[in-house]
């Protein structure tokens, strides 16, 4: 079937450098999207010779109404197995197979431990810039062990952060709305019944959900309140998960001592986002997944699932 093979939302540019991509039917022709496109209109423009498109995670919504728009559009490929952005049902109506690729859990759960490690040792940027002429040791940082760190999630990236923080001789506990005392035993960390008392007794609290009905808002203005004000909160698993303006609102009052997030309600991040001025907020544009280990496996995924749709046997299909 001859026709365009369009990626989205190629942000660095190494898309065709992370698979083989010669491999790949000869009867597509590739083209990158280097820049993400906001506007609807323009969107729709660069995809109409598309036949099949290739979607990185979150990063463009494809819904009911573009897909109207594509009419010769008949496979989407998303890298990893969920993707809250593509309406999967309004493409099957439109005879539009979906399909995704594997996702390691070892690149968030990296960053998330890096973001918790800037954190302790207070290296936000106004702290620590020795470009200039600045302060030297102007803030204290704090020791991990013996530290509280609370799990919110148990679950892949959960469990890798518990074994982070057990190396670095922490107290771990864990809770989430169907966590069982068996499961937090099997992965060696200490189970909390109640979500209060968590956030009550955490130094640390990581948010590590899928995002779903009974997950979005899971920690709210109330639940910030219960916190130590001593603590720090961690997202690196999606926005939704808390309660939209009550992060911000808890830095602005000092509820809590400070935050770290990769992911956002809008991105990328609008350049007068309320993100990028809040004070005791460590953020980053959304880099939980992106490495090379999770690219070369969505690309050299995103070619067998194209190359098994035009031989008539999808793979990974969702």
């Amino acid at each position: 079937m001859a026709g365009k093979c369009i990626i989205l939302d190629d942000y660095q540019n190494v898309a065709t450098k992370m698979a083989d991509w010669q491999t790949l039917d000869k009867s597509l022709t590739i083209e990158c999207l280097h820049h993400h496109i906001r506007d609807r209109h323009q969107l729709v423009e660069a995809l109409q010779q598309a036949v099949v498109i290739v979607v990185m995670r979150e990063r463009t919504v494809i819904d009911r109404e573009l897909l109207a728009q594509l009419p010769g559009l008949r496979l989407i490929v998303t890298s990893g197995m969920r993707n809250a952005a593509i309406d999967i049902a309004a493409a099957k109506e439109k005879g539009i197979t979906v399909c995704g690729t594997a996702s390691g859990s070892e690149p968030p759960a990296e960053l998330t431990w890096s973001l918790l490690l800037a954190l302790a040792k207070n290296l936000l940027p106004e702290q620590h810039n020795l470009t200039g002429n600045g302060p030297w040791q102007s803030s204290l940082g704090t020791t991990l062990a013996g530290k509280n760190i609370g799990i919110i999630g148990l679950g892949k990236i959960g469990q890798r952060i518990a074994r982070y923080a057990q190396a670095f001789e922490m107290n771990v506990y864990a809770w989430s709305p169907h966590l069982t005392a068996q499961r937090a035993q099997e992965a060696g960390v200490t189970f909390v019944a109640e979500k209060s008392a968590l956030l009550a007794q955490s130094d640390f609290v990581t948010l590590h959900l899928v995002c779903a009905p009974a997950t979005q808002g899971i920690i709210g203005w109330n639940d910030l309140q219960q916190m130590k004000p001593s603590a720090y909160l961690i997202n690196t698993s999606r926005a939704a998960l808390i309660e939209q303006g009550a992060l911000l609102r808890a830095l602005e009052n000092n509820v809590i001592a400070g935050a770290a997030v990769d992911v956002f309600e809008e991105e990328p991040l609008a350049a007068d986002s309320p993100y990028r001025q809040s004070h005791h907020l460590l953020a980053t544009p959304h880099l939980g997944y992106v490495s090379d280990s999770n690219y070369r496996t969505y690309f050299t995924q995103a070619i067998e699932d194209i190359n098994g749709w035009l031989a008539g046997k999808p793979v990974r299909e969702l």
